[in-house]
């Protein structure tokens, strides 16, 4: 399989799951707007689509011939779906999301007077927090018992009552992704400044793994949970 910029970068993170971290270094959305070819995505940014193609499809290629477990995530029922998403990324989100505020709270308040653009990271960070906490509620009280049930008793009313609940989950998403390419920015891509201490540099390394696991979070939902229904 040869990737053009006419496949969508959900199409090819199902695919080939490493894209992902390709995506993020450059900085091409492939959980929220991930439904949008790639062609449109290198007309808003300015970007060397010929370049990111060869190195998408070469990493590709040498991906292949590796050795690695591929979950096939299509085959999933959506309850199996649910029960990966609820404990593996709630479950991290539950335990990391106060345990990194502390963090992101300590490094301004010791680094803030020299380094201003913490206090917006911690601004951004607690904006984060709270939306994905009432996110995470939303999904596991409300709209994933109203998907199982679903399955097991599919009917039109309850369909229409779960397309509903998931537009209100996407635009969360919509909104937890922009704060995370918000907080990207204000960090240099995560990259902590020379005089940055230990603690500094774990913030950053820490928040650098939550955008990631996030990213695959909300993939999972928008582009194949979702999507089976």
């Amino acid at each position: 399989m040869v990737f053009t910029a006419e496949h969508t970068p959900a199409e090819i993170v199902k695919v080939f799951p490493k894209a992902s971290d390709l995506f993020k270094q450059h900085r091409i959305d492939f959980c929220c707007g991930g439904e949008k070819p790639l062609s449109q995505t290198f007309s808003t940014i300015e970007i060397d689509a010929a370049a990111v193609l060869s190195e998408l499809n070469t990493a590709y290629d040498k991906w292949q011939n590796e050795d690695h477990e591929i979950t096939d995530w299509d085959a999933l029922s959506p309850a199996e779906l649910i029960d990966h998403i609820v404990h593996t990324h709630h479950a991290y989100l539950n335990e990391e999301l106060p345990a990194l505020g502390q963090f992101v709270t300590k490094i301004l308040r010791v680094h803030g007077k020299n380094h201003p653009h913490l206090e917006e990271l911690h601004k951004s960070y607690n904006e984060f927090k709270v939306e994905m906490e009432k996110h995470m509620i939303n999904e596991e009280q409300e709209v994933f018992p109203l998907i199982n049930e679903y399955e097991k008793n599919p009917n039109s009313t309850l369909l229409q009552h779960i397309h509903e609940a998931n537009g209100g989950l996407e635009n969360e998403h919509e909104t937890a992704g922009n704060l995370l390419k918000r907080m990207r920015e204000i960090t240099n891509g995560f990259e902590p400044p020379q005089d940055a201490c230990r603690s500094y540099r774990i913030t950053y390394s820490r928040l650098s793994d939550m955008e990631t696991d996030t990213f695959q979070h909300v993939h999972l939902e928008n582009n194949i949970l979702f999507k089976k229904l």
